[in-house]
């Protein structure tokens, strides 16, 4: 028996759930909006899952459908701004947003209108408001399943807890990779795995995390189920992230809580600006979530505001 799908969500319904501070449910926003082929534009929901947007564009291509992402979602990869299979990010796939802000306001943004709610919505979290609605270039999805490039993988053991993600220029990838397994056994921790990614920049989003190409490194380790452990992992974590950023390497803002201040700063200097513009947009933290309460916490201090108010209105 076929499933029944779920009525979709309309702006005009999220607009009003988050007006009056009432929950909706975010898997109704999974459709197919519109197709412009004269401009080769694509309009979707925030939880379309790129599988039903490749079954849209590309119907019968088994290589799109095939087609791996880090995120099921539209919404969720730009929230984030995750590498997609050609290793871009997310936010180079997209030509607008419509968002409904915290209060409730409907607000369409590009890089030629409303660009700084633009480039804060895009890897911001999902701190600036619900997304509704995003439009992609249709040209550009192609590209990034024509160009779909396997991560190299190398595991040796069976991993235990969240893996580590760290960003390495692509010269330095050796160096690091000599110097992670004496790290591991300084801390007495094996390294179980290790998979290797190739990403290329972007300079849309305020949060950029791509900044330059990187050998994106995701790290297994062997963390032993035994009292204590935590601890350690946690240490290794942080000594495996010194070794990235003094090879001129970072770590992915969006998964690693066991950063330090110190080491956040390093990366994201522009992180306590990011976390004003949340508290100016947002002045009653309608939309909070486990990670803007960890960064609020460990940057403390209240934070300057850059723009003016009406810069995204």
């Amino acid at each position: 028996m076929t499933a029944t799908r779920s009525i979709p969500l309309s702006a005009l319904e999220l607009s009003a759930a988050l007006r009056d501070g009432r929950p909706y449910d975010a898997a109704r926003l999974d459709r197919v909006l519109r197709v412009d082929e004269h401009y080769g534009l694509v309009e979707v929901q925030a939880s379309t899952p790129w599988r039903a947007i490749a079954a849209s564009l590309r119907p019968g291509d088994p290589r799109a459908a095939g087609t791996q992402t880090t995120m099921s979602t539209v919404g969720d990869s730009l929230a984030h701004n995750a590498a997609g299979p050609d290793g871009r990010p997310a936010v180079l796939h997209v030509e607008s947003i419509a968002l409904v802000t915290p209060a409730g306001e409907l607000r369409r943004a590009s890089r030629t209108a409303q660009r700084e709610l633009f480039a804060l919505v895009a890897g911001g979290q999902g701190l600036f408001g619900a997304l509704y609605s995003v439009t992609l270039d249709i040209g550009s999805l192609s590209r990034a399943v024509n160009d779909a490039a396997q991560p190299e993988v190398f595991s040796a053991l069976e991993s235990r807890g969240r893996p580590l993600r760290l960003l390495l220029p692509p010269d330095k990838l050796a160096a690091f990779l000599a110097e992670a397994p004496e790290r591991c056994n300084d801390w007495r921790m094996a390294l179980a795995g290790v998979e290797v990614r190739n990403t290329a920049p972007e300079r849309d989003s305020f949060l950029c995390w791509a900044r330059r190409d990187y050998a994106a490194v995701t790290l297994h380790l062997a963390e032993p189920a035994v009292l204590g452990a935590a601890v350690r992992a946690t240490q290794l974590r942080r000594s495996l992230i010194d070794a990235a950023i003094a090879q001129g390497g970072s770590f992915a803002v969006s998964c690693t809580p066991e950063a330090t201040r110190a080491q956040t700063e390093a990366c994201y200097p522009q992180l306590r600006e990011f976390l004003a513009e949340k508290r100016r947009v947002d002045p009653a933290e309608r939309i909070v979530n486990a990670w803007y309460r960890h960064y609020r916490r460990l940057f403390g201090n209240p934070c300057v505001v850059r723009w003016a108010h009406e810069a995204v209105h």
